[in-house]
């Protein structure tokens, strides 16, 4: 089973993770079932950008963006080259190494 390595995030996840996910499963549905609340706004179904993650190792073992993807991810905040919605990345047959970025464009967690 692929291992998934989650780099330290401040507020989700302080001193990082390691966890395994069966392939087939999204990286958003792996961190959530090990008990790391990335935010999913849209519950999973590819329409905001708040579960953004940046795959630091192993993005070509996960499945391609598919076009409404890559256009939300044009909003997210910090985007770069390996960045991916959590919800619609699938964990393949490699280990991950996954970076959760430090801000989000979730306005409701904003407080205010």
């Amino acid at each position: 089973m692929p291992v998934i390595k989650i780099l330290p995030h401040p507020e989700y996840c302080p001193a990082g993770a390691e966890i395994s996910a069966p392939a087939g499963t999204s990286i958003c549905e792996a961190l959530l079932e090990h008990d790391i609340p990335i935010e999913h706004a849209c519950e999973m179904s590819c329409a905001c950008t708040t579960c953004h993650v940046i795959v630091r190792e192993g993005y070509d073992a996960l499945n391609p963006p598919d076009e409404d993807e890559e256009d939300l991810l044009d909003r997210a905040w910090g985007l770069t080259p390996q960045s991916r919605l959590s919800c619609q990345a699938i964990v393949g047959a490699r280990d991950l190494t996954v970076e959760i970025p430090k801000y989000s464009i979730n306005h409701a967690k904003e407080k205010h």
